[in-house]
């Protein structure tokens, strides 16, 4: 076991950065709001972003020593965006994938790069118009950031159901804890980081990818977890959109956690148990169908554990863990993003209530 001065020393290094991708719902019916350009013109803030589909944004935080940093700004981020929502008569929503009906690829926002994705992808990209959160977490190489994916993959699934929050999709309860994993599956380069040995073989794989048709560029290969192409960091990617700020900060503060004990096994020498490619993806589709009950391989014994336990495991490894401890017994008090939106369904009469339940919950 990694000794805890090895994980504290690396994880005090470890910047994080934030992306939230939101969707636009009309106040008068419910329906998704084409007006993202309009909002994005009107705020005029660089931390606030196109995404694919014209009822998306995304806000984007700066780089910050820890999570809780993070999720100060991610608050501001949020109620200007709301307020701005607002003022255009439409809700900012925090969901992995839209309540109701999708609107087609005729909602593609007018940029270039988009336009190519919709010409390649078009029926995937209007039938996805999906809703993540990403976290960044400073890496001082590429070379360790290689090394690093391969250990992240068995806690990805972990991840997934941690922050799942959409299981409403089509106007139903899809019964899925995390519809937009589903979804966004369906992406030919939408996948586990494989168990890398090096950054030729990292750069050989997106090449490939992008070779074969699979993505435009490297932006578009949409590994779970990747070298980000623009900053140095690791962007982990698996993660639904989440209700609420608190939910963020967890999260956040889960992926760097992640990411700082594979830092420290790297640097320390420890062993790593290989587990296959098959097992990661199925326990990534249980993750999305089940939460937190799901099956899925332990990191170190290999056995089937729920992630609860995989939790544990984490807590037991890593220095501060009081910190997380604390955040993840108030989220476990207030249910997961799925589970919330699951009472706040119940409780509307109608998808315009719906919207208003949602659009609350995501600035409360």
């Amino acid at each position: 076991m990694v000794t805890t001065a090895a994980v504290r020393t690396a994880d005090r290094t470890l910047t994080v950065g934030v992306e939230e991708e939101f969707l636009l719902m009309n106040r008068a019916d419910g329906e998704l709001a084409l007006l993202a350009p309009q909002l994005i013109d009107l705020l005029g803030d660089d931390h606030v972003k196109p995404e694919a589909m014209r009822y998306q944004l995304e806000t984007v935080t700066c780089v910050c020593g820890c999570p809780e940093e993070a999720g100060g700004q991610l608050r501001t981020l949020r109620r200007r965006a709301a307020q701005a929502a607002a003022e255009n008569g439409c809700h900012l929503v925090a969901s992995g994938v839209a309540p109701g009906r999708m609107p087609g690829a005729y909602a593609v926002t007018p940029d270039p790069r988009y336009r190519e994705l919709a010409r390649r992808f078009g029926p995937l990209l209007a039938c996805t118009g999906t809703c993540g959160c990403h976290v960044h977490v400073g890496m001082p190489s590429r070379e360790l950031g290689v090394q690093v994916l391969t250990r992240v993959r068995p806690w990805l699934a972990t991840l997934l159901a941690v922050s799942a929050n959409s299981p409403i999709a089509n106007g139903r309860d899809t019964g899925w804890q995390s519809k937009r994993y589903r979804r966004w599956a369906r992406w030919p380069s939408a996948m586990a980081p494989r168990a890398w040995r090096s950054t030729g073989d990292y750069d050989a794989a997106v090449s490939r990818l992008i070779r074969r048709g699979h993505a435009i560029d490297e932006r578009g290969v949409y590994f779970h977890a990747r070298l980000s192409c623009r900053y140095p960091t690791i962007e982990l990617r698996i993660m639904d959109a989440c209700l609420s700020v608190d939910d963020t900060v967890l999260i956040t503060s889960l992926a760097r956690a992640v990411v700082g004990l594979a830092v420290a096994e790297v640097r320390a020498g420890v062993p790593i148990r290989r587990i296959g490619d098959v097992r990661i993806t199925a326990a990534l589709n249980a993750a999305a169908h089940h939460g937190l009950a799901a099956p899925t391989r332990h990191p170190y014994t290999g056995r089937v554990v729920n992630h609860e336990r995989m939790l544990e495991t984490l807590l037991e490894r890593i220095p501060d863990a009081d910190l997380i401890e604390d955040l993840l017994r108030r989220a476990r008090e207030r249910g997961t993003g799925a589970a919330r939106q699951r009472v706040l369904w119940a409780a509307a009469e109608t998808p315009q209530e719906f919207a208003r339940l949602l659009a609350e919950a995501t600035v409360s």
